[in-house]
């Protein structure tokens, strides 16, 4: 990949200086690919590294956003919720005339997605379009050819079709704005929540092992009435708590917000 990057700058005329940042750019990412497979899009053939799952619009895009490397790629739990998304919308659309065959190969490919087995075919930034089509195609080409390869067909031979079939009746206008309630979400309950109760419960066993140490209150620099260090604590606890309790209600709206978007 890094060849090809360089080879089409030469073709394009490019200075020394911009091929120098090309090829730094190129090594940042994890595939070092000899080989490739040609895929099209509506721009025309393009080669893609061969074992990587995404398809023409996701390399159109890696060379055309040339910014950020592998520090500023897409955080995991956005596409994590790009595989839920999928998922759902394939057991939908079965409902509405896709394939079932097909329907459920983008099922199955879409939950690999989403345990984070195909995170390495996700190499894009968040540096995109205003709307994040880039990501939304980089999901529906990994899908659409994982699914293929479930179904034993190659990768790039539209078997399973990016837009025709994982992306039907789908907009990225859509799909970001859902992933990004779905990632929060999942992050919420899966990281946050926990960690909170966690800081909740520590600061409540250290509000009753101080509740005998008795120091001077302060009120603007000046001494005050005496309390506890024990009751300080059980002030910085209940902060906590209230703020647990602040983040725990702003999910159901959010989760309202994945079913209406």
């Amino acid at each position: 990949m890094a060849m090809y990057i360089v080879s089409r700058r030469l073709s394009a005329g490019s200075t020394t200086s911009q091929l120098v940042t090309s090829l730094r750019y190129a090594t940042c990412w994890r595939s070092f690919s000899t080989s490739f497979r040609e895929e099209r899009d509506t721009f025309g053939p393009i080669n893609v590294p061969s074992d990587k799952l995404w398809g023409a619009q996701t390399q159109r895009s890696l060379q055309n956003f040339e910014i950020g490397g592998e520090r500023e790629r897409m955080p995991e739990p956005i596409i994590r919720a790009f595989g839920v998304l999928k998922k759902c919308a394939a057991k939908v659309n079965m409902e509405y005339g896709l394939d079932p065959t097909i329907g459920k190969a983008i099922m199955q490919a879409a939950q690999e997605v989403a345990e984070g087995k195909l995170n390495d075919h996700f190499p894009l930034v968040v540096w995109q379009t205003g709307s994040g089509t880039q990501s939304n195609m980089n999901a529906n080409e990994v899908i659409a050819n994982r699914a293929a390869e479930i179904l034993g067909h190659q990768r790039g031979e539209k078997f399973v079709h990016p837009n025709d079939h994982v992306n039907r009746s789908q907009s990225s206008n859509d799909t970001f704005p859902t992933v990004m309630h779905i990632a929060a979400a999942m992050e919420i309950n899966s990281r946050l929540i926990p960690k909170l109760k966690i800081l909740h419960s520590t600061l409540h066993s250290k509000s009753i092992e101080f509740k005998d140490i008795v120091k001077i209150g302060r009120t603007h620099t000046q001494d005050a009435t005496p309390l506890t260090l024990g009751q300080e604590f059980s002030g910085y606890t209940t902060q906590v708590k209230y703020g647990i309790d602040r983040v725990l209600c702003t999910l159901p709206r959010m989760y309202q917000a994945c079913y209406l978007i």
